[in-house]
Protein backbone atom coordinates (compact mmCIF):
# COMPACT_ATOMS: atom_id res chain seq x y z
CA UNK A 1 0.00 0.00 0.00
CA UNK A 2 1.14 3.53 -0.76
CA UNK A 3 0.75 6.31 1.72
CA UNK A 4 0.09 10.01 1.42
CA UNK A 5 2.71 12.76 1.20
CA UNK A 6 6.22 11.46 1.91
CA UNK A 7 5.61 9.05 4.77
CA UNK A 8 4.69 5.47 4.00
CA UNK A 9 4.22 3.31 7.12
CA UNK A 10 3.70 0.27 4.89
CA UNK A 11 7.35 0.52 3.90
CA UNK A 12 8.30 -0.52 7.44
CA UNK A 13 9.20 -4.25 7.61
CA UNK A 14 7.88 -4.55 11.18
CA UNK A 15 4.41 -3.51 9.98
CA UNK A 16 4.45 -5.72 6.92
CA UNK A 17 5.44 -8.90 8.78
CA UNK A 18 2.31 -10.59 10.03
CA UNK A 19 0.05 -7.93 8.45
CA UNK A 20 -2.11 -10.64 6.95
CA UNK A 21 -2.74 -12.16 10.39
CA UNK A 22 -5.28 -9.44 11.17
CA UNK A 23 -7.66 -10.94 8.61
CA UNK A 24 -7.57 -14.27 10.43
CA UNK A 25 -8.06 -12.85 13.94
CA UNK A 26 -9.80 -9.66 15.03
CA UNK A 27 -10.60 -8.69 11.43
CA UNK A 28 -12.16 -12.02 10.43
CA UNK A 29 -15.79 -10.90 10.68
CA UNK A 30 -15.18 -7.66 8.80
CA UNK A 31 -13.19 -9.52 6.15
CA UNK A 32 -16.04 -11.95 5.50
CA UNK A 33 -18.56 -9.13 5.07
CA UNK A 34 -16.23 -7.11 2.86
CA UNK A 35 -15.59 -10.10 0.60
CA UNK A 36 -19.33 -10.78 0.37
CA UNK A 37 -19.83 -7.18 -0.78
CA UNK A 38 -16.95 -7.37 -3.25
CA UNK A 39 -18.34 -10.64 -4.63
CA UNK A 40 -21.69 -8.92 -5.21
CA UNK A 41 -19.94 -6.04 -6.99
CA UNK A 42 -18.12 -8.49 -9.25
CA UNK A 43 -21.49 -9.78 -10.51
CA UNK A 44 -21.78 -6.43 -12.29
CA UNK A 45 -19.06 -7.71 -14.62
CA UNK A 46 -20.20 -11.15 -15.85
CA UNK A 47 -17.59 -11.62 -18.58
CA UNK A 48 -14.23 -10.81 -17.07
CA UNK A 49 -11.07 -12.87 -16.71
CA UNK A 50 -8.30 -10.48 -15.60
CA UNK A 51 -7.92 -8.06 -12.71
CA UNK A 52 -5.20 -5.79 -11.36
CA UNK A 53 -5.25 -4.91 -7.66
CA UNK A 54 -3.50 -1.60 -7.06
CA UNK A 55 -2.12 -1.21 -3.54
CA UNK A 56 -2.33 -4.95 -2.95
CA UNK A 57 -0.28 -4.91 0.26
CA UNK A 58 0.28 -8.47 1.47
CA UNK A 59 -1.87 -9.82 -1.38
CA UNK A 60 -4.87 -10.78 0.75
CA UNK A 61 -7.50 -9.70 -1.76
CA UNK A 62 -5.34 -10.46 -4.79
CA UNK A 63 -5.28 -14.12 -3.75
CA UNK A 64 -9.03 -14.01 -3.17
CA UNK A 65 -9.61 -12.71 -6.70
CA UNK A 66 -7.46 -15.57 -8.01
CA UNK A 67 -9.47 -18.08 -5.96
CA UNK A 68 -12.58 -16.78 -7.70
CA UNK A 69 -11.10 -17.81 -11.05
CA UNK A 70 -9.62 -14.50 -12.19
CA UNK A 71 -6.11 -14.04 -13.52
CA UNK A 72 -4.97 -11.58 -10.88
CA UNK A 73 -1.94 -9.34 -10.62
CA UNK A 74 -1.06 -7.34 -7.51
CA UNK A 75 0.84 -4.06 -7.55
CA UNK A 76 2.29 -2.16 -4.60
CA UNK A 77 4.99 0.40 -3.89
CA UNK A 78 6.10 -1.23 -0.64
CA UNK A 79 8.79 -3.90 -1.01
CA UNK A 80 8.22 -5.29 2.53
CA UNK A 81 4.52 -5.75 1.73
CA UNK A 82 5.34 -7.41 -1.58
CA UNK A 83 7.78 -9.73 0.20
CA UNK A 84 4.89 -10.81 2.43
CA UNK A 85 2.62 -11.29 -0.59
CA UNK A 86 5.23 -13.40 -2.40
CA UNK A 87 5.73 -15.49 0.72
CA UNK A 88 2.15 -16.73 0.33
CA UNK A 89 2.75 -17.80 -3.28
CA UNK A 90 0.70 -17.02 -6.39
CA UNK A 91 -0.49 -14.76 -8.02
CA UNK A 92 1.98 -12.39 -9.75
CA UNK A 93 3.15 -9.31 -7.84
CA UNK A 94 4.84 -6.21 -9.24
CA UNK A 95 6.36 -3.17 -7.57
CA UNK A 96 4.89 0.00 -8.99
CA UNK A 97 3.33 3.38 -8.31
CA UNK A 98 -0.45 3.82 -8.47
CA UNK A 99 0.03 7.30 -9.94
CA UNK A 100 1.99 5.95 -12.91
CA UNK A 101 0.97 2.36 -13.58
CA UNK A 102 3.51 0.34 -15.60
CA UNK A 103 0.90 -1.07 -17.99
CA UNK A 104 -0.54 -0.11 -21.34
CA UNK A 105 -4.06 1.20 -21.73
CA UNK A 106 -6.89 -1.34 -21.39
CA UNK A 107 -4.55 -4.13 -20.20
CA UNK A 108 -6.94 -5.63 -17.61
CA UNK A 109 -10.69 -6.22 -17.58
CA UNK A 110 -10.94 -4.72 -14.09
CA UNK A 111 -8.77 -2.69 -11.76
CA UNK A 112 -9.42 -2.87 -8.01
CA UNK A 113 -8.30 -0.50 -5.27
CA UNK A 114 -9.23 -1.84 -1.85
CA UNK A 115 -8.35 0.26 1.20
CA UNK A 116 -5.82 2.06 -0.99
CA UNK A 117 -7.24 5.46 -1.98
CA UNK A 118 -7.15 6.48 1.69
CA UNK A 119 -3.34 6.38 1.65
CA UNK A 120 -2.54 8.06 -1.65
CA UNK A 121 -1.28 11.63 -2.13
CA UNK A 122 -3.47 12.07 -5.21
CA UNK A 123 -6.54 9.76 -5.26
CA UNK A 124 -7.92 11.43 -8.37
CA UNK A 125 -4.75 10.74 -10.32
CA UNK A 126 -4.78 7.12 -9.14
CA UNK A 127 -8.33 6.71 -10.43
CA UNK A 128 -7.37 8.23 -13.78
CA UNK A 129 -4.56 5.71 -14.09
CA UNK A 130 -6.79 2.83 -12.98
CA UNK A 131 -9.41 3.79 -15.57
CA UNK A 132 -6.76 4.02 -18.26
CA UNK A 133 -5.54 0.49 -17.59
CA UNK A 134 -9.01 -1.07 -17.22
CA UNK A 135 -11.26 -2.20 -20.06
CA UNK A 136 -14.59 -2.78 -18.33
CA UNK A 137 -14.52 -1.00 -14.99
CA UNK A 138 -13.26 -0.51 -11.47
CA UNK A 139 -13.90 -2.08 -8.08
CA UNK A 140 -13.31 0.22 -5.11
CA UNK A 141 -13.25 -0.56 -1.41
CA UNK A 142 -12.88 2.45 0.89
CA UNK A 143 -13.30 3.11 4.61
CA UNK A 144 -16.20 5.44 5.30
CA UNK A 145 -15.48 8.79 6.96
CA UNK A 146 -19.17 9.00 7.84
CA UNK A 147 -19.17 5.78 9.88
CA UNK A 148 -18.54 4.88 13.48
CA UNK A 149 -15.68 2.66 12.30
CA UNK A 150 -14.04 5.53 10.44
CA UNK A 151 -14.26 7.80 13.48
CA UNK A 152 -12.81 5.05 15.65
CA UNK A 153 -9.82 4.53 13.37
CA UNK A 154 -9.15 8.26 13.14
CA UNK A 155 -9.27 8.60 16.93
CA UNK A 156 -6.78 5.74 17.28
CA UNK A 157 -4.45 7.53 14.85
CA UNK A 158 -1.04 5.83 15.06
CA UNK A 159 1.39 5.32 12.18
CA UNK A 160 -1.30 3.99 9.80
CA UNK A 161 -4.71 5.55 10.49
CA UNK A 162 -3.20 8.85 11.59
CA UNK A 163 -2.20 9.62 8.00
CA UNK A 164 -5.23 8.11 6.26
CA UNK A 165 -7.90 10.15 4.52
CA UNK A 166 -11.32 8.52 4.59
CA UNK A 167 -14.19 9.29 2.20
CA UNK A 168 -17.96 9.35 2.43
CA UNK A 169 -19.99 7.53 -0.25
CA UNK A 170 -20.98 10.89 -1.73
CA UNK A 171 -17.39 12.13 -1.90
CA UNK A 172 -16.19 8.93 -3.52
CA UNK A 173 -18.99 9.01 -6.08
CA UNK A 174 -18.23 12.65 -6.98
CA UNK A 175 -14.54 11.92 -7.52
CA UNK A 176 -15.37 8.93 -9.72
CA UNK A 177 -17.87 10.93 -11.78
CA UNK A 178 -15.34 13.73 -12.19
CA UNK A 179 -12.70 11.29 -13.43
CA UNK A 180 -14.81 8.86 -15.46
CA UNK A 181 -17.73 11.07 -16.44
CA UNK A 182 -20.04 8.17 -15.63
CA UNK A 183 -23.03 8.38 -13.30
CA UNK A 184 -25.28 5.58 -14.52
CA UNK A 185 -22.67 2.82 -14.24
CA UNK A 186 -21.90 3.38 -10.53
CA UNK A 187 -23.36 1.18 -7.79
CA UNK A 188 -22.33 1.12 -4.15
CA UNK A 189 -23.18 -0.47 -0.82
CA UNK A 190 -21.77 -0.29 2.70
CA UNK A 191 -21.23 -3.10 5.17
CA UNK A 192 -23.09 -2.62 8.46
CA UNK A 193 -21.33 -5.43 10.35
CA UNK A 194 -21.87 -6.23 13.18
CA UNK A 195 -25.27 -4.49 13.13
CA UNK A 196 -26.54 -6.20 9.97
CA UNK A 197 -25.17 -9.16 8.01
CA UNK A 198 -25.84 -7.66 4.58
CA UNK A 199 -24.49 -4.67 2.69
CA UNK A 200 -27.02 -1.94 1.94
CA UNK A 201 -27.02 1.43 0.08
CA UNK A 202 -26.84 3.33 3.38
CA UNK A 203 -24.29 6.10 3.98
CA UNK A 204 -23.05 5.13 7.45
CA UNK A 205 -21.64 1.63 6.99
CA UNK A 206 -17.94 1.24 7.80
CA UNK A 207 -16.72 -0.12 4.46
CA UNK A 208 -17.85 1.30 1.12
CA UNK A 209 -17.82 -1.04 -1.84
CA UNK A 210 -18.30 0.57 -5.26
CA UNK A 211 -18.44 -0.84 -8.78
CA UNK A 212 -17.78 1.53 -11.67
CA UNK A 213 -18.89 -0.04 -14.94
CA UNK A 214 -17.76 1.63 -18.12
CA UNK A 215 -20.91 2.07 -20.20
CA UNK A 216 -19.10 2.91 -23.45
CA UNK A 217 -15.56 2.99 -24.77
CA UNK A 218 -14.15 5.47 -22.31
CA UNK A 219 -11.57 8.20 -22.71
CA UNK A 220 -10.04 9.55 -19.52
CA UNK A 221 -8.17 12.81 -19.88
CA UNK A 222 -4.83 12.93 -18.09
Amino acid sequence: MENKINHNPFAQPELAIGYNDWYQTEGLGADQKEKALLAWLLTRFPEISTILEVGCGSGHFTRWFMERGLRAVGLDLSLPMLDEAIRFGDPIYIQGNSLMLPFGSHTFDLVALITTLEFLPNPRRALIEAARVARKGLILGVLNNQSRLGRQYKSEAGPVWGVARFFTPGELRRIVRDVIGNKDGIVWRTTLWPLWPRALPLPWGGFIGMAVKFMDIHQVEK
